[in-house]
């Protein structure tokens, strides 16, 4: 079989109408031999026959084209339908009709919907046929016009998932990069914030010690970062957010140092904080800390900088309940729908630009904690609240 052709054929392979139709085709008109078959200017190919009649062709078998009156189908686009080859006055002489002992012929043209000319359904007897009525003209054309649907759907959907494969590729290889570069990038950030506290122990004046205060603002918020496209890249490859969890009492802490490297960071912004836990939460501390910070920068960044940030931590009931607000423009509508979607990005100032992964990686902690994330946004104020069970386990739905 020629290569060429060998997609043609696996093509018309896979459409299951195909062995029905030669079937009907045959029954209804009495003969014996049908096909789909694959032609061009220079070759005629059989992709799928039903042969009663040991004319001898199966998949991949091929006549030449000159020899086949679907050689003149392909210029004309017409259909031919010969009821009694030897008494018909234009075909009754034809080379092809004595070669292969022909007295009743069909081809109808396959064309797709792009206008190219693919084949013919085609069938042949050595007896004659009654063919010459409308009901039979109707049905071969159907048949042909739903084998090039077929066709069209098939190209279609192998188009369809080439890209999609090639996508993924190129997705992976995106989260791969990030992976790596996340990972390398940490060793120098840490090795920045390890020297601003050194330098932090030494006497310093007054202006010596704001640049090292801003540079390790700098550093604290390249951690948050890295931190945030690191976890993409895990949930992405791998299994997703790995938590550990305990219930040692030291949530309260941890929380009020990512509020205090927060305050650090941004010397000229108040944060209000009040935590209240006052019974145990099965955690992973380290995530929810990550979990406020990344809320605690969402609303450094949108919040109108006059007005204070104000955050709450509570055990309320059984359930522990984390907040931030911030006042300022509202979240507008469409921007509400994706907030949680990675590298969604709002409007801020040119200095302010991240990933748009923060947020995201948010609810990804949250949803590992078992609990929700919640908006509240009005002229007022924007609250954004994480809440989730004491024993981390997802809360049962309300009867």
């Amino acid at each position: 079989m020629d290569d060429r052709f060998r997609q043609d054929i696996e093509a018309v392979g896979r459409i299951a109408a195909v062995p029905k139709i030669l079937d009907v085709v045959c029954r209804t008109t009495g003969m014996g031999f049908a096909a789909v078959a694959r032609v061009t200017d220079a070759h005629w190919v059989t992709c799928q026959a039903l042969d009663h009649i040991g004319f001898g062709l199966k998949p991949g078998d091929e006549l030449k084209v000159e020899t086949t009156i679907c050689n003149e189908i392909r210029s004309s686009l017409q259909a031919l339908v010969i009821g009694h080859v030897s008494e018909d006055a234009t075909y009754c002489s034809h080379p092809t009709a004595a070669m292969y002992g022909i007295e009743s012929y069909i081809s109808i043209p396959i064309i797709r919907a792009n206008g190219d000319f693919f084949g013919t359904l085609c069938a042949i007897d050595p007896r004659p046929a009654r063919l010459d009525n409308l009901e039979t003209m109707g049905m071969l054309k159907l048949f042909a016009e739903l084998v090039a649907s077929h066709l069209d759907a098939d190209q279609k959907l192998a188009e369809a998932e080439a890209n999609l494969l090639g996508e993924r590729r190129m997705a992976e290889l995106r989260e791969q990069f990030i992976a790596v570069l996340g990972h390398d990038l940490r060793n120098p950030v840490a090795s920045i914030d390890s020297g601003m506290k050194l330098l932090l122990r030494q006497p310093l004046d007054e202006r010596s010690h704001q640049v090292v205060t801003l540079v390790r603002g700098s550093v604290l918020r390249m951690r948050g970062l890295i931190d945030n496209v690191l976890d993409f890249a895990r949930g992405r490859l791998g299994d997703g957010l790995t938590l550990d969890r305990s219930e040692d009492g030291g949530l309260a802490t941890s929380l009020m140092q990512v509020v205090d490297e927060m305050r650090i960071a941004h010397p000229d912004r108040a944060i209000k904080a009040t935590i209240a836990i006052h019974r145990p939460v099965l955690c992973d501390r380290a995530r929810l800390g990550q979990l406020l910070s990344n809320l605690l920068g969402n609303a450094l960044t949108h919040g109108s900088s006059d007005q204070p940030i104000e955050m709450r931590a509570a055990t309320e009931h059984d359930r522990f309940v984390l907040s931030v607000a911030n006042a300022g423009n509202p979240i507008g509508e469409e921007t509400m729908k994706h907030l949680f979607h990675p590298f969604l990005r709002g409007e801020v100032r040119a200095s302010q630009q991240g990933l748009g992964l923060g947020l995201f990686i948010t609810s990804e902690i949250a949803k590992a904690h078992g609990g929700t994330m919640s908006v509240v946004s009005d002229e007022q104020e924007t609250r954004i609240t994480f809440e989730m069970p004491l024993d981390g386990a997802p809360s049962k739905p309300a009867s």
